[in-house]
Parts: C-alpha cells; sequence; structure tokens
C-alpha cells in the first residue's frame, strides 16, 4: 500500500512551536495534509511520553492510533475528501552541542523508538546526561557517536537519522559546526547510519553530486513547529504498514518500497543562499567567494549556506551516475500558492476559507498539489489556480533565493498576469464566501443548504431576507433561492452559467431593480448590455413591471 510519511516534527512540548501542536491536531492536519504515518515529535520529553500513553494505543507493529473516544470529534472537523486512517511512530529531534577535536559542534538528530518500554529506558539514560524536562526538544552535551550508542543499546531496533544535514548552525554537514562526513561524525557506530534528511534548502540532486553520501537514503520530512506546516517534506512508501518494513525499506534503498521523497523547492529554503540577514546581503556562493566572505555592511563573516556548503563537498556534476536515485517531486505549499494569488498573508482568513473550501471540494493539500487533473481544479477553482498549480508542477517559477534564517520568496505570477486573471479570481472569492459553513466543516453545503443558512440567520436579526425583498418588488414574479442570492453580490464581479430558460434575464432585470430601489444606485450609472434589440426591449418591459418607465431608458 502507499504510504506518504513525515516522521520529523515537535510537540507543544518544544520551544517556537505552536500551542495547538498536540496530537488531536496532527491527527486532524495529516488527514488535510494527505499524510498516513506521523512522528510523534519529541521522543525524550516525560511529559509528552506520558500524554502519548494517554492518548495513542498500538495499531500496526511498532505503530500507534489515536484512541477512537479522542479522535472523533476531530475527524468530524475532517472534510470527507480527506478523510483517511493515521498512524504514529515514536520519533523526535534531540539537540547535540558537544566539543571534538577541539571544535565545538552542534548536530540535530533524530531518533526513532519502536515500544514505549524502550522509550521509557532511553529517556531513563537521558536523564542521568542532562536536563530533558524543560524543552521538547533537549539540549545535550553529549556527542552524536554516543547517542547513537545508547540508542542500539537500549533497542536493537532503534535507531537514528542525522537531521537537515545541511543546516549551517545545527547539523552533521552544516558549515557552522558540522564535520565533513558521516564518518567522522559517527567513528566506528558509522555503518549504523543507513539514511540522511537533507533539510529544506537542499533537493536530492545537490546531494547527488557527493560520492560519499552514495549509500544512504535520502529521505525529507517537515520538522514542524504547527500542526498546519506537516507536509512542506515527507517521504513516500509502498509496503505493508509497519515499523519494521519503514526502516526495512530505508535500510536496503528498494525502489520498490521507497518511492522518494516531496521536496520544497530548495531555493525557498531558509539557508539556500550565503548572506547576512541584518545587513540585508544575499549572497550565490560566488559573490561570496569573490567577496572573501566578508558582509560589506558589518564586515562580518557571512552565513554560509546550503548550496555554498555542498558545492564545497561535492566531487562531480550532477548528471554522473548515482546508483540509489530515488525519484522526488518538488511543490509549493497550498497557502502560500493561495496567499500569492489573493495577494494577502498566507496565515490570512481569505487563504484559510480558501483553503478549507479546496479541500471540501477536490481532497488532500498533497492530492491538490500534486495528481489531482488541472480540469477539476480550474472547474473548482477559476484559472488562475489551476495555471498556478501547472507552474508549479513543471517548476516554471521565480523564486528569490532564502538566506541567513530567512525563507525565500516563491512567485508564480507577474502584475500583468495577475490583472488578467482578476475577475476569474473575484468568482473564486465569491464561491468561497457562499460555500462556507463552519457548523458541518466534513462536508460541503450546496448552494441552496447555504442560502438556507443566511435566511435563517438574518430572520434572526429580525430583518428581511433577500428573497422576501426580491418576491414583493416582483409583482408575485418569485425568484428562486439562486437567483435571490445573486442580488446581493454588488461589491465583486458575477459570472452567471445557466442555460436557456433558466431565468438569467429574469434574474439580471431583478438585480437592477434592487440596486435601484433597494441599494439607491442612481439609474444613469447602471448600464445594462444585451445582444438584441429584442431582448433589450424585453428587458426594459421587465423593469417597467417592476419599478417603472420613467427610471428606465434604453439606446
Amino acid at each position: 500500500m502507499k504510504i506518504v510519511a513525515d516522521l520529523h516534527l515537535h510537540s507543544y512540548f518544544s520551544r517556537a512551536t505552536s500551542k495547538s501542536l498536540n496530537l488531536e491536531n496532527l491527527h486532524k492536519w495529516a488527514q488535510l495534509k494527505g499524510i498516513n504515518l506521523v512522528g510523534t515529535g519529541d521522543i525524550a520529553h516525560p511529559g509528552w511520553l506520558k500524554e502519548m500513553r494517554e492518548k495513542l494505543e498500538p495499531a500496526e507493529e511498532g505503530l500507534f492510533k489515536l484512541k477512537q473516544e479522542i479522535a472523533r470529534p476531530y475527524d468530524a472537523e475532517v472534510y470527507k475528501p480527506c478523510q483517511a486512517p493515521v498512524r504514529f511512530m515514536l520519533a523526535g529531534e534531540i539537540s547535540n552541542i558537544y566539543k571534538r577535536n577541539d571544535k565545538v559542534r552542534k548536530i540535530h538528530n533524530v531518533v526513532f523508538m519502536p515500544s514505549f518500554s524502550a522509550l521509557e529506558k532511553f529517556q531513563a539514560r537521558l536523564e542521568k546526561i542532562g536536563n530533558i524536562r524543560s524543552d521538547g526538544r533537549p539540549i545535550l552535551g553529549l556527542d552524536s557517536r554516543d547517542l547513537l550508542e545508547i540508542i542500539l543499546e537500549t533497542d536493537p531496533r532503534g535507531y537514528l537519522i542525522p537531521a537537515h544535514i545541511w543546516t549551517p548552525w545545527f547539523a552533521m554537514l552544516g558549515s557552522k559546526s558540522g564535520f565533513d562526513s558521516v564518518e567522522e561524525c559517527f567513528d566506528d557506530l558509522s555503518d549504523h547510519i543507513f539514511a540522511l534528511e537533507t533539510g529544506l534548502s537542499s533537493d536530492p540532486p545537490m546531494n547527488w553530486r557527493l560520492s560519499i553520501l552514495d549509500k544512504y537514503t535520502l529521505v525529507s520530512n517537515s520538522d514542524a513547529h504547527s500542526p498546519q506546516k506537516l507536509a512542506r517534506e515527507a517521504n513516500i512508501f509502498e509496503i505493508e504498514l509497519s515499523y519494521s518494513a519503514i526502516f526495512d525499506a530505508l535500510k536496503t534503498g528498494d525502489h520498490d518500497k521507497f518511492k522518494g521523497t516531496l521536496e520544497f523547492f530548495p531555493e525557498e529554503g531558509k539557508y539556500h543562499y550565503d548572506g547576512h540577514r541584518k545587513c540585508e546581503i544575499r549572497w550565490h556562493p560566488k559573490t561570496t567567494l569573490e567577496n572573501n566572505c566578508i558582509c560589506p555592511v558589518c564586515g562580518n563573516t557571512v552565513t554560509v549556506g546550503v548550496m555554498h556548503r555542498a558545492e564545497l563537498l561535492a566531487d562531480r556534476d550532477v548528471d554522473e551516475f548515482r546508483s540509489n536515485r530515488h525519484p522526488f517531486r518538488s511543490l509549493v505549499p497550498l497557502p502560500e500558492m493561495l496567499s500569492e494569488i489573493h495577494n494577502v498573508g498566507a496565515t490570512s482568513k481569505r487563504v484559510n476559507k480558501s483553503f478549507n473550501f479546496l479541500l471540501s471540494k477536490l481532497g488532500s493539500e498533497l492530492y491538490i498539489l500534486l495528481d489531482a487533473p488541472l480540469e477539476d481544479i480550474e472547474h473548482i477553482a477559476g484559472p488562475m489556480v489551476s495555471e498556478g498549480i501547472r507552474r508549479m508542477r513543471n517548476k516554471e517559477l521565480q523564486i528569490d533565493a532564502g538566506f541567513d534564517g530567512e525563507f525565500g520568496k516563491v512567485r508564480m505570477f507577474d502584475e500583468q498576469e495577475r490583472k488578467q486573471f482578476s475577475s476569474q479570481l473575484n468568482f473564486f472569492v465569491q464561491q468561497v464566501e457562499t460555500a462556507e459553513n463552519k457548523s458541518v466543516p466534513n462536508q460541503s453545503p450546496s448552494i441552496s443548504e447555504q442560502t438556507a443558512q443566511y435566511k435563517k440567520k438574518e430572520k434572526g436579526k429580525n430583518k428581511h431576507t433577500l428573497t422576501q425583498q426580491a418576491e414583493k418588488k416582483s409583482h408575485d414574479i418569485v425568484l428562486n433561492e439562486e437567483q435571490a442570492r445573486a442580488l446581493q453580490i454588488i461589491d465583486t464581479s458575477l459570472l452567471i452559467s445557466a442555460g436557456p430558460g433558466t431565468g438569467k434575464t429574469r434574474t439580471l432585470t431583478h438585480r437592477i431593480a434592487y440596486l435601484i430601489k433597494q441599494k439607491n444606485i442612481d439609474p444613469k450609472n447602471i448600464l445594462a448590455l444585451t445582444f438584441t434589440n429584442k431582448a433589450a426591449e424585453e428587458m426594459q418591459n421587465r423593469l417597467n413591471e417592476i419599478i417603472g418607465a420613467k427610471d428606465i431608458k434604453r439606446l
């Protein structure tokens, strides 16, 4: 079976993480994102272990699921097209800061355990070394090699994967405090390392250039600090679901079992280019070398990014053969894409509403980004969203590369293209607004259901509904709910698509009457266009019946 796994993330016990980063929300957001298997995060924290014991129950071998009574209300918040089983694996990050060869090393590692009993033993060992209670990702004065030894002694099925290996400040190959190889870092236990996490600022082709990495399976995970950041990177397996099967696929690199990764565009990562964020210096490695790595503003050494560091260690061109190449696909998270399309922040209400609307209609975020037919996307969201996803899939993007802790900025459209798409986008926005239904989030209400909710709400405020207004002004010519709803849309473009004899002219004439009588719009400021004189005469006659001939003139 196909499994999408995001195995490196955090809990709310870690610093600088969302307070909503708990098991319940991970269960919910994994479904919305399209993830089947999630790391629990914060494997070393006793408080998190207690919470996991209380809320999780055994599932497949070495895996866990949220207890049904706890999951039920959160499943009700998941749209039906997104609903799927979610499993958890005991996993979390540890920060190792220590001195080796007269240099301070700062390395982050992801640890995996097959059972709660093994995890308890592991925590007991760590607590003798340092403080594991103040932070979900503890900082320990423990050599990475010695951490691996403790893992192996705790349980032979415990594993370690070096985290985001290129990050300058806290990674095995990082420019500031790392090593130049796996062997240099893990010494005599190096043979127990079989996979490496490449991080947001690099992608597989960058790593394929290093022959020293050929024997390792390259994995990708989100390192999420909030539930909404799940799946920005992930791994794809084709296996029977179990702890052992996951690690067998990673150890062997079997292409029939490990199908590859989902990746950030590396330029979007926080450390792709070199530079100084405070000094607003963003450099390609070539420019860095031309300036001897010195910032021209402050005179200090710039932060050497992932692209530069990988280039220094690379020993071949990207097109040269590497036997263990796995497929990968690059993506832009859907909220970021919608942020550019709407020209608002990625966490804005408009983006959130659009995001939820698309999920309710099409399915999970990963399905929309990677697999949904473009014609289906265009039918639901319009050509601008469909074109944005097409460009992402074909890597037709412009990206200002990230540097020194600053994420890169992705652009899919220029300003002229935005103007060309503006009318279609307004229609999408209107669809989103009218489709919103917060009370039953796992259903997509019909237009008639939405209108009924609107009428009920307005009636509760002792106001006339739009339908009542339309009926009152129409001399007993009754509009249906969809026609009546069209009257209220006055602040944006509106497109009505319907077949012959379905009431388009009726809707248009009553809309004009509504603007004049209810919104006090001067008839001189309203222009109605038709294809024939006969249609224009018919429209004029209908308006005469509703509001009187003195207000209407025909060109």
